[in-house]
C-alpha cells in the first residue's frame, strides 16, 4: 500500500457489488468462528490433560485406587493440529482485517498520485505469491496422502489437517485478487501499523 492507503485516507474506488462485500463478511466470519473453535479446542483438551494429571489422578492415588494414565491420550499432538488450524485461518483473517505486517521499505519511491495504481498491482503481486505458496502447499498435502504418513502417537492420517495450510493461503490470495479488482473493500490499515 501506498501513502494514500497509510495515512488512512480512502481512495474514491467505485463500491464493489454488495454481494462481493457480503460474501467477504461470511468468509470472515466463518474464518474467525474456525480460529476460536481451533483455539477453544486447545485450551479444553490441554486443561482436560493437565487435571487429570495434576489433581485427578494424585487425588485418586491418594485415595488407593489404581487408575493408571490420568492425562488425556493424545492431547499435546490433537492440540498441535488445532494449532495448524488455527493459524492457517488466521492468515486470512490478517489479510481481511489488514493487520498482517507489512513492511514499509519503498513507500515512498513512488509518487502519491500513483498510489491507488501501485496498490492494486502489489494486490495482484502478493495473490499470485500466495498462489504459488498455495500450490507447493497442495503438493505438500498430496505427498503426506500418498505416502500415507500418520500422526504419531494417535496414528491417524495427518493429510486432512494439513489442508489447513494450502486452504489457508488460497483464502489469503484469493482476497487479495478480490482487493485488486475492487479497492474499496481492502481494509485500511490501523494507524499504529508500522
Amino acid at each position: 500500500m501506498t501513502s494514500s492507503a497509510s495515512a488512512g485516507l480512502a481512495p474514491a474506488h467505485p463500491p464493489a457489488p454488495a454481494a462481493v462485500a457480503r460474501l467477504l463478511q461470511v468468509w470472515h466470519r466463518v474464518e474467525c468462528w474456525i480460529a476460536v473453535l481451533a483455539f477453544s479446542f486447545i485450551a479444553a483438551v490441554l486443561m482436560i490433560d493437565v487435571l487429570g494429571r495434576e489433581f485427578y489422578g494424585p487425588v485418586m492415588t491418594m485415595l488407593g485406587a489404581k487408575v493408571g494414565a490420568t492425562g488425556l491420550f493424545g492431547s499435546q499432538k490433537l492440540a498441535v493440529f488445532a494449532l495448524v488450524i488455527g493459524s492457517f485461518a488466521g492468515i486470512g483473517i490478517a489479510t481481511a482485517t489488514g493487520v498482517h505486517l507489512v513492511p514499509r521499505i519503498g513507500f515512498a519511491w513512488v509518487p502519491k498520485g500513483w498510489g491507488p495504481r501501485v496498490d492494486r498491482l502489489a494486490d495482484v503481486f502478493t495473490g499470485l505469491f500466495l498462489l504459488g505458496v498455495t500450490w507447493y502447499g497442495v503438493l505438500f498435502v498430496i505427498a503426506s496422502k500418498d505416502s500415507g504418513v500418520l500422526a504419531a502417537v494417535i496414528n491417524v492420517s495427518a493429510w486432512p489437517i494439513q489442508l489447513a495450510i494450502p486452504l489457508g493461503f488460497a483464502s489469503a490470495a484469493l482476497r487479495y485478487f478480490i482487493f485488486a479488482i475492487w479497492p474499496a473493500l481492502r481494509p485500511v490499515p490501523p494507524e499504529f501499523q508500522e
